[in-house]
């Protein structure tokens, strides 16, 4: 009541926003349109690392979309440089003072139940028919699928040029049209490391070498680094849990995504970071057997009246 701020610990944050068009067409023919406002779910925490700061978001979507986006703020590492001195490893923000080129990785648990515990995870890439007579126009392509059936196959890397991403599929679940439900990961803005091997880094945090791990469900297996990172001499976490090879087909499974974000300093980044993005989505590939939101009501007419 007094406008003070009061401290809530451990706090997660739920609220919903508006999220601009959800759907919309316009027939040409009548003049006829129809337009949807989008309304999505936010489910959100914010935690203070050293002199970072990160918030975690989840979206859930009318459309049955669900999207994870981390947001990276707060004031970078930096250091001193001599007067006339240009840093071989980052840039300038200050006279004296500089940022260095770093990365943040992070790796999201996906304990992954699409219409029940029997799943399998296939990746899908995009690919040109051969030119010739079945392809005259020489514009046809198609998407192939392929299942990671073992968790040694299931170490994957992103490849936006074809399109990838990876489909989570209920063998034992069709939809309307005969197809398995689904629903499939979509890989945002991310970037691979630059870690040589043997390295600290790279030993302690093996997951950040793939950015898709697919392993069989264990209730003990919850961290990707391991549970004691900075104490571990290397090769927990991911690489361990995946050297099992356990078959990965119509099973109870968990699909983890890492992703990074690759920080080429700005001075426009100092002396507080403004918030950059990264993320994936998820989406419904067959889970529906039609747009979901289709039952969104219209928005409602606005009238102003002239004085």
């Amino acid at each position: 009541d007094g406008g003070k701020a009061i401290p809530i610990k451990n706090a997660v944050c739920i609220h919903e926003e508006d999220a601009g068009i959800l759907w919309k067409h316009l027939d040409f023919r009548t003049g006829a349109v129809e337009v949807r406002r989008s309304r999505r779910l936010v489910i959100s925490s914010i935690v203070t690392v050293g002199n970072y700061e990160y918030g975690f978001y989840w979206y859930l979507g009318q459309d049955g979309s669900i999207d994870y986006e981390i947001k990276l703020s707060g004031v970078m590492s930096n250091g001193a440089i001599a007067d006339g001195e240009r840093p071989s490893h980052g840039t300038l923000v200050a006279p004296n003072v500089y940022g260095p080129n770093h990365q943040h990785f992070f790796n999201v648990r996906l304990d992954m139940m699409v219409d029940g515990l029997q799943n399998t995870v296939y990746e899908v890439d995009a690919a040109a028919d051969p030119a010739g007579p079945e392809n005259p126009s020489g514009n046809a392509w198609r998407v192939k699928a392929t299942p990671l059936k073992s968790e040694r196959e299931a170490q994957r890397n992103i490849d936006p040029l074809v399109g990838r991403y990876w489909k989570i599929a209920n063998p034992g679940v069709r939809n309307a049209y005969g197809d398995n439900v689904a629903y499939k990961l979509m890989p945002g803005d991310t970037v691979g490391h630059f870690y040589h091997p043997g390295s600290d880094g790279l030993n302690r945090a093996g997951y950040i070498a793939k950015q898709l791990w697919v392993t069989a469900f264990d209730p003990d297996e919850m961290h990707a680094a391991g549970q004691y990172p900075n104490q571990s001499p290397g090769g927990a976490g991911l690489p361990e849990y995946a050297s099992a090879d356990r078959p990965l087909e119509g099973t109870d499974l968990v699909v983890w995504y890492t992703f990074g974000a690759h920080h080429v300093v700005r001075p426009e980044d100092w002396p507080v970071m403004p918030v950059v993005r990264i993320g994936f989505g998820l989406r419904p590939v067959g889970f529906f057997d039609s747009n979901p939101a289709l039952d969104v009501a219209p928005p409602e007419a606005c009238h102003h009246h002239g004085g």
